[in-house]
């Protein structure tokens, strides 16, 4: 999702929530790039361009108006509102677990972790002017009703940090533990198998999102085969991995939360 994370940036769209593959589309342009994911637009990072005809677009769903910054993932950092064109940090004051609760559904997260001010930074520039009061069950927060401060309570620095759980997007199957088995990942509607040809750091980005502890090993899986994974390793969950539509031999791998041998 690194390419993801650049074009939502260079459109001033917010946070990627979502990418894929959908269907067919006309000829366009095909680039081989190599993101990081710390571009500020995706000129920086593209190395080759081939015009193609026909194929598969991509398709990038952003969060808009809403966004995590200076944290360590797509689930993590200071909260920041889109107001006017500009983008506003939110005061601890003003932001509650509900609002929260909100803001990780917004971004394809799971619940919330952690919530404090100045957790990641303490914001520059415009302070968000209103107090959201979220229910907690909307699907963004910007449909949540909000009211003005009856006094100014926004202390400097104290824009609201928050670290939302990562997606419960993963689990390995036919292992006899939630922490061993063949990888899958939840992506448009149904359970996929994942697969690559470099298995070690997609197993270590695997067992970190599940809570599993280390690697201990990584095996071919069965002969389903899944969409690709790229990872570095560091990533905090799968989908912040590059994304590789080809199709690759499943992988099969085992956490050290589990001491079950296959």
């Amino acid at each position: 999702m690194r390419e993801t994370k650049v074009v939502c940036r260079e459109l001033d769209c917010g946070n990627p929530v979502a990418e894929s593959r959908p269907k067919e589309g006309r000829g366009g342009v095909r680039l081989e790039s190599s993101c990081n994911g710390h571009e500020s637009t995706l000129r920086q990072c593209v190395t080759k361009t081939y015009t193609c005809e026909g194929g598969y677009y991509h398709h990038v769903i952003c969060s808009e108006s809403v966004r995590l910054v200076d944290g360590a993932g797509l689930c993590s950092g200071r909260v920041e509102v889109k107001s006017d064109q500009s983008w506003a940090s939110v005061c601890e004051a003003d932001f509650d677990r509900q609002d929260a609760e909100v803001v990780c559904g917004e971004l394809g997260c799971g619940a919330p972790a952690a919530l404090q001010g100045g957790l990641y930074g303490g914001g520059e520039g415009q302070t968000w002017d209103k107090e959201f009061q979220c229910k907690g069950k909307e699907s963004l927060l910007l449909d949540c009703d909000t009211s003005d401060r009856e006094k100014n309570t926004c202390l400097p620095g104290n824009a609201v940090g928050l670290t939302c759980s990562e997606p419960d997007d993963v689990r390995l199957v036919g292992g006899g533990s939630r922490c061993a088995g063949g990888v899958e990942r939840y992506d448009q509607g149904e359970w996929r198998t994942v697969g690559d040809d470099y298995w070690g750091d997609v197993a270590v980005v695997v067992c970190r999102q599940l809570g599993c502890g280390s690697t201990v090993s990584v095996l071919p899986g069965n002969t389903t085969r899944g969409f690709g994974a790229s990872c570095s390793g560091s990533e905090p969950s799968l989908r912040e991995c590059w994304r590789r539509f080809k199709l690759f031999p499943g992988l099969t791998v085992i956490c050290s939360g589990n001491n079950k041998i296959l």
